[in-house]
């Protein structure tokens, strides 16, 4: 086990309609919420904000965290819910569909962003190195000698 990592407590079983009601709504309340989170996330990534879309990680995580758990809590109480609140579950099923397209939405945009800044740092990189390789052939058919002053080192500024 690892030192960040906390214990979960195993999931309340549901035995009446309120305790099933508000577990339905627990759940909800933390899927909605962090599904407000990933929009806010996709819609800055995508305008190029990556610092503002990522500034809000821990809260991120702390609501995943909070959802993964309840989900837990909603499959040991599957049979009590479709017993005791058949339509509050359905409800919730519905919700998690538009949760769903959010949640793949973010994952595109975030993947997206990634492949570019990846390319642009290859593609920098290449642009930096081309000037300290020979650029054609001398006399005695070898490449020319590397430029001394070519060979430069790339800065990359996190404080931007």
């Amino acid at each position: 086990m690892w030192a960040d990592e906390t214990i979960a407590k195993p999931a309340a079983r549901v035995a009446t309609r309120e305790g099933a009601l508000a577990l339905v709504a627990e759940v909800d309340g933390v899927m909605a919420e962090l599904g407000k989170v990933l929009e806010v996330e996709t819609a800055r990534v995508r305008a190029g904000q990556i610092r503002e879309g990522l500034a809000e990680e821990e809260r991120k995580s702390a609501l995943a965290s909070r959802y993964i758990q309840g989900l837990e809590a909603l499959k040991t109480n599957a049979v009590a819910l479709a017993r005791l609140a058949p339509e509050a579950l359905e409800r919730l099923k519905q919700r998690h569909e538009g949760f769903a397209q959010t949640l793949e939405t973010n994952r595109i945009v975030l993947a997206t962003a990634r492949a570019v800044s990846e390319q642009l740092v290859r593609t920098l990189s290449a642009e930096l190195d081309s000037g300290s390789r020979p650029s054609g052939y001398a006399p005695s058919g070898y490449g020319q000698a590397p430029r001394p002053a070519a060979g430069s080192a790339l800065v990359v500024s996190k404080t931007l």
